[in-house]
């Protein structure tokens, strides 16, 4: 990285995709301004400029050039910034984190908003799906310290910024994450102790709130 390089995350705080951008431009040691949207209200023209397929955050912009989607921001990431890799440097391996990843980006999230944006049987369902989103993530993370192995890597940083959701999912779902995937629990505790994923993600009652907000706001309280 040269020094007139210029590193911008469109953000917003409680998205766990713009956390992941944030971890991996920490962990590369990488000097970058975030810059918070109106996620709810009028989108900024940078926003439906730099990513008008989709409008939404996040959008890396390394030197003004846009780049959306978070695991692919953390790719790209890797491969400007090489020093330290992120994902591992066997070819199988790394076609695992990415199978792990594509699981991740299609389960963790929605399952755990059928939990948060709903109520009746429809959160008993959402609750029961989240639960076994976690154990196939236990049994992947195995007896490993982090999804890489010995090393915090790619998937772990794809994979910690949904566990501030965690808490907002327990109290509306009736369950606690620990009881049910207690080497999720424990690799949680062991991320958070990584300055970079201390720094960048948000206090999870804090996101409780918000939780809560919206479901007021969306009529569902």
């Amino acid at each position: 990285m040269s020094k007139g390089d210029k590193v911008e995350v469109l953000d917003f705080w409680a998205s766990p995709f713009c956390g992941r951008v944030k971890i991996a431009l920490e962990e590369k040691g990488v000097k970058h301004v975030a810059s918070e949207e109106d996620v709810f209200g009028a989108k900024s023209e940078l926003l439906l400029k730099s990513n008008p397929i989709h409008q939404r955050v996040p959008v890396l912009l390394h030197n003004g050039k846009p780049l959306p989607e978070s695991a692919i921001i953390v790719s790209y990431i890797d491969e400007v910034w090489p020093s330290k890799s992120l994902l591992p440097s066997d070819a199988y391996d790394r076609a695992q984190a990415r199978f792990w990843v594509d699981y991740i980006d299609k389960k963790v999230f929605e399952t755990g908003r059928s939990i948060w944006a709903s109520n009746g049987e429809e959160r008993k369902v959402g609750t029961r799906d989240f639960i076994e989103v976690l154990k196939h993530l236990e049994e992947a993370l195995g007896e490993k310290e982090y999804f890489g192995g010995d090393s915090f890597g790619y998937l772990d940083i794809i994979a910690i910024p949904h566990s501030a959701w965690f808490l907002a999912y327990e109290e509306l779902g009736g369950f606690k994450v620990a009881d049910h995937s207690p080497k999720i629990s424990a690799w949680v505790k062991r991320c958070l102790q990584r300055e970079s994923v201390a720094k960048v993600l948000p206090d999870p009652h804090k996101i409780y709130q918000f939780v809560l907000h919206f479901r007021k706001m969306s009529g569902l309280d």
